[in-house]
């Protein structure tokens, strides 16, 4: 299983680029998904976010989220339709009390643009956090002014995430080894969590006393930071900046399109 919001060594586009270019990125991603209402413009935002990957050779990465996002889109479908009745019926849900759940066009559409919106902020996150490397991360983080405690549990959590993932995969394997067989279906699925739930908590609570007591006596305290290089911004970062202007002022006169 390949990790997921891990630094990919890789010379690409996004690589290059100043780490506060990809903050501004970001937040321009996720100030876009935010106003957007409609769900062509959101379709089109996510595809030049795809666009940009592709060209930077990172899109096989970010579509390896693809489980997870069919999953959140269909869960946020089963809630808007059961919370949400506006527009026309497109059909009709499982019956309940002797009735049936429509599914509507505004439940639709509400499903739709909220996926999209997640879409769109979880592959900029994604992108700026695969082609940055950690020590990087921190300079950016520290010229923003952020507080160094936020950095540190921002950076912890980050390496945590791929590593819980590849604990989590050898303990599942372990206990297939030693011939454990939960069963088949929903039930099975379920109980197979526990084997792997139970010890992989255990474990991050000794390896998180252990990272504490390393912070400790590495002098985490003292408020000394050197870094080890100082990033400026080059031709990419321009080219960077302009695409993200052009492509600002384009969905503002979408926006304003529409509202007229």
């Amino acid at each position: 299983m390949p990790e997921i919001m891990q630094y990919i060594n890789r010379d690409s586009y996004f690589h290059r680029v100043n780490p506060l270019t990809k903050v501004v990125f970001t937040v321009v991603v996720v100030v876009l998904a935010v106003i957007l209402t409609d769900v062509a413009a959101l379709t089109l935002l996510v595809g030049l976010i795809l666009l940009a990957a592709a060209v930077s050779g990172l899109a096989r990465e970010l579509l390896r989220q693809a489980p997870l996002l069919v999953s959140l889109a269909v869960s946020l479908l089963l809630l808007t339709v059961l919370t949400l009745q506006s527009g026309e019926v497109l059909g009709y849900l499982i019956p309940i009390f002797g009735g049936y759940v429509p599914i509507t066009t505004g439940a639709v559409d509400l499903a739709a643009s909220m996926t999209l919106r997640f879409v769109a902020m979880i592959f900029a996150f994604q992108l700026f956090i695969v082609s940055t490397q950690p020590r990087d991360l921190v300079q950016v983080m520290d010229r923003l002014h952020m507080p160094v405690d936020y950095t540190l549990m921002f950076l912890i959590a980050l390496r945590f995430i791929p590593s819980l993932q590849l604990e989590g995969k050898r303990i599942h394997e372990a206990q297939l080894a030693r011939a454990y067989a939960p069963g088949k279906g929903l039930m099975g699925k379920i109980r197979s969590l526990f084997p792997v739930v139970i010890p992989l908590v255990s474990n991050s609570l000794g390896k998180a006393n252990v990272l504490g007591l390393t912070i400790d006596l590495r002098g985490y305290r003292n408020g000394m930071r050197t870094s080890m290089r100082d990033l400026g911004f080059g031709t990419a970062d321009g080219v960077g900046f302009a695409l993200m202007g052009v492509c600002t002022a384009g969905f503002v006169a979408l926006i304003l399109l529409q509202s007229a």
